[in-house]
C-alpha cells in the first residue's frame, strides 16, 4: 500500500491521477483580483457598492478557467465600463480567514488575490467611467491616507501596500493579509498613511519678487545617479525635501537657510545651488523658493533640533518623490524645472529603480 503524500510533497509515480487531483482539490482556495488606479494627483479610485458598507477597489472573483489578468480586465469593463488590458502586477496577497474575519457561513478557505496596476488616469479616462447600475453606487478618487477610514482593514492594507510597491518600482510585492513579507523602507516608514501636505501653489520660474518675503527654501539635492534626497518623518512617514524656514542667523540669505536646514535635518552638504523658481501662496505676502544642487557629502543622520526626531533618508527619482506629495497641477512645471537644472548640473537622468534607504551607519562622500 502506497502512502498518500501531503499537499506540499511531490506526488510519487504510484499515486493515481484521480487521487492526486482529489488531494489538491481538497486544498483549493479562492482566487480574486483588484485594480489600483490613481488620478494625476495620486488619489486612489474607490467604488461605493450597494452590498457592503465599506468601499472597494475595482475587481472581483476569478471565474473558472480564467486568468487573473483577464478577470481584472473583465471586472473593470463590467463595473466601470472601461476596456483596457492589464499586464503589470503590483502585489499578490495571501488572504487568510483570520485576515478578513470571514463569517463562518462563507466557509472561506483562503484566497490568492492579485492586484494589477490600472495606471494614472487623466480627465478623458475619468470622464469615460460608466458605473454599473445596481452595483456601483459611486466612484471617487480619495487621498491614500483615507483608505483605512473608507475600506475594510484588509482591503486598506492591501491597497496601501500595492501603492507603495508601485512607487518603489521594484516589481510585485508578496503579501500576507495585506502586509509585505519583505517590507521596504516605504512600508516600514508607512508612507501615504498620513495625509500628504496639500500645496497647490502656482510655480514661477521668473525673477523673485523683491516685495515678498521668503518663508521657505527647499532643495532638490541630487546624488550622482540623478536621484534626489527625500526625508521621511519617522512617526508618520510624511515626506519632505531638505530645507525649511529662515532663521535670524541666516541674515536674510535663502541659500544660507537651505544649507543650515539641510545640515540640521540630514547632515547634507551640497555645491552651489541653482534657483529653480518660487511658489506664491495666494493672499499671503510671501513666497517659497525652490533650488537644485549636487550633493557633495552626507554624514551620519542627525537629530533635527526643530523636531527632536531623526528623519529617515532615502534616494528616489524626482518622479518617485513627487508621488509622495500633493502639489497639484503646478507639480508638473516644477518637475520640468528640476530636470532643466539637472541638465545644467551635468547630472544624468535617474533610471526607474527602487528607492534606497541611506543607512544609519552610512557616510557617503561624492
Amino acid at each position: 500500500m502506497t502512502a498518500t503524500p501531503t499537499s506540499d510533497e511531490t506526488p510519487s509515480v504510484s499515486i493515481a491521477d484521480e487521487d492526486y487531483g482529489a488531494l489538491r482539490a481538497a486544498a483549493a482556495v479562492w482566487a480574486g483580483t483588484s485594480v489600483l488606479i490613481t488620478d494625476r494627483r495620486g488619489r486612489v479610485l474607490i467604488e461605493r457598492v450597494g452590498y457592503r458598507d465599506t468601499c472597494l477597489l475595482p475587481g472581483g472573483a476569478v471565474d473558472k478557467g480564467e486568468s487573473p489578468a483577464h478577470a481584472a480586465a473583465r471586472e473593470l469593463r463590467e463595473e466601470l465600463g472601461i476596456t483596457m488590458s492589464l499586464d503589470r502586477g503590483l502585489a499578490v496577497d495571501w488572504v487568510s480567514a483570520a485576515g478578513v474575519e470571514a463569517r463562518p457561513a462563507l466557509r472561506f478557505p483562503g484566497e490568492v488575490l492579485h492586484v494589477f496596476d490600472g495606471g494614472t488616469w487623466g480627465d478623458e479616462e475619468i470622464a469615460a467611467i460608466r458605473p454599473r447600475a445596481g452595483e456601483i453606487e459611486a466612484v471617487e478618487f480619495v487621498e491614500p491616507a483615507r483608505l483605512p477610514e473608507l475600506m475594510s482593514p484588509d482591503n486598506a492594507r492591501r491597497a496601501l501596500s500595492a501603492l507603495r510597491a508601485r512607487v518603489n518600482a521594484a516589481g510585485p510585492a508578496l503579501l500576507e493579509d495585506g502586509l509585505p513579507i519583505t517590507p521596504t523602507v516605504l512600508d516600514r516608514a508607512g508612507i501615504l498613511r498620513a495625509a500628504r501636505a496639500r500645496h497647490h501653489f502656482p510655480f514661477h520660474t521668473g525673477p523673485v519678487p523683491e516685495h515678498l518675503a521668503v518663508c521657505q527654501a527647499w532643495g532638490w539635492l541630487f546624488a550622482p545617479d540623478g536621484r534626489v534626497l527625500v526625508l521621511l518623518e519617522p512617526d508618520t512617514g510624511a515626506a519632505c525635501l531638505p530645507g525649511g524656514t529662515p532663521e535670524p542667523q541666516d541674515s536674510g540669505d535663502p541659500q544660507a537657510t537651505l544649507r543650515r536646514e539641510a545640515l540640521e535635518e540630514a547632515a547634507a552638504r551640497f555645491d552651489e545651488p541653482l534657483l529653480l523658481g518660487h511658489l506664491t501662496d495666494p493672499g499671503e505676502p510671501h513666497i517659497r523658493l525652490r533650488y537644485a544642487a549636487a550633493l557633495t557629502r552626507l554624514g551620519f543622520p542627525p537629530v533635527d533640533p526643530a523636531t527632536g526626531r531623526t528623519h529617515l533618508r532615502i534616494l528616489a527619482t524626482p518622479e518617485q518623490a513627487l508621488e509622495l506629495f500633493d502639489w497639484g497641477e503646478p507639480a508638473a512645471e516644477q518637475l520640468a524645472a528640476v530636470h532643466q537644472a539637472r541638465t545644467r548640473l551635468a547630472i544624468p537622468r535617474a533610471l526607474p529603480q527602487p528607492v534606497t534607504e541611506l543607512a544609519d551607519d552610512a557616510f557617503i562622500l561624492w
